[in-house]
């Protein structure tokens, strides 16, 4: 029939997905098309990584911090979620489990169904959880780890501290950052550099920012950007592990272009070096070696081999 649109396979098929406390196959994973969370993009979210160790099994990293991040969450956009985190947690679990995963994604989500009706306030809330998990790869590329990539600063300003509650994960944000990532991609690059409503860094479309210069890193205050979780755990690494110092301040847009390193973390980025901002090469125009040595301290962190930080790995059993 003409306008019709021919349905192709999901790369998300086959797999269970966590809905409200029980499994369900992927493609019954449904959610009314009038639900509030579709219409207002009101909902919190979290994405995880499970790493694969060597002889250990799997590891879910730092779940406790996203567990706590997601509720963070919620509290700060005030949706009340009917779950201990326990329960959340133990849910997150045992869908690795179930969909037989080594190394994989998680996606947990609190949405708004369509109880609520489709008013902008809301006085009862429909709260729905759901977890899902798929093998996703490098976000940027294998390539993209080894020798860097390419990024553009946007034209779209990340949104004023008082105009979006920056501080949560929250569904709705993203709309600015793939409207940013879009313009990158279709000008050629890899990815998008913001700036606040003041002019200064902030972070990339979907990972936070650390900048090189002068024996010191700097990284945008958390004022400013989403507390990332990554971010945290390499601030701790290259203070303890490599013995660098941190700071967490305001960086202007031309201190990214004559740093000596920039790289970008985020649960899937990881650790991403970034090697042209703007056209304009940086340090030596490839992933540095503070980026490469942090890399391979993380890897070897989030696959079991570095003892101190069995904190941050919760085993799959």
């Amino acid at each position: 029939m003409k306008g019709s649109i021919k349905k192709k396979g999901s790369p998300f098929d086959g797999s269970k997905v966590w809905m409200d406390g029980k499994f369900v196959d992927y493609e019954n994973a449904s959610i009314p098309v009038n639900s509030h969370s579709l219409h207002y993009g009101l909902g919190a979210f979290e994405g995880i990584r499970c790493y694969e160790t060597k002889g250990k099994g799997s590891v879910i990293f730092r779940l406790d911090e996203h567990i706590d991040r997601l509720f963070n969450s919620c509290h700060i956009l005030q949706i009340p979620i009917s779950y201990e985190k326990k329960e959340i947690k133990d849910a997150i679990i045992e869908t690795v489990k179930i969909n037989k995963f080594k190394e994989c994604y998680i996606r947990p989500i609190v949405f708004i169904g369509d109880g609520s009706g489709l008013g902008i306030f809301i006085k009862n809330y429909d709260t729905k959880v759901a977890i899902s998990a798929w093998y996703w790869g490098t976000y940027l590329g294998e390539e993209a780890l080894k020798n860097g990539i390419r990024a553009k600063v946007s034209s779209y300003a990340r949104f004023h501290v008082n105009t979006f509650m920056g501080m949560s994960k929250s569904t709705g944000q993203y709309i600015n950052s793939i409207l940013a990532k879009k313009e990158a991609v279709n000008a050629g690059y890899d990815e998008a550099i913001m700036l606040d409503t003041a002019g200064f860094v902030c972070e990339a479309s979907g990972e936070n920012i650390f900048v090189y210069s002068g024996g010191e890193i700097k990284t945008p205050p958390l004022s400013s950007v989403l507390p990332g979780i990554t971010r945290n755990s390499v601030i701790e690494v290259m203070e303890k592990e490599m013995g660098l110092k941190i700071k967490e301040e305001r960086v202007t847009r031309d201190e990214l272009y004559i740093a000596g390193e920039v790289f970008l973390t985020g649960t899937a980025a990881e650790v991403t070096p970034v090697r042209e901002i703007d056209d304009r090469k940086i340090g030596i125009g490839k992933a540095g070696n503070i980026a490469l040595e942090l890399q391979k301290a993380f890897f070897n962190i989030v696959k079991g081999g570095n003892k101190k930080y069995e904190k941050w790995l919760t085993y799959v059993r």
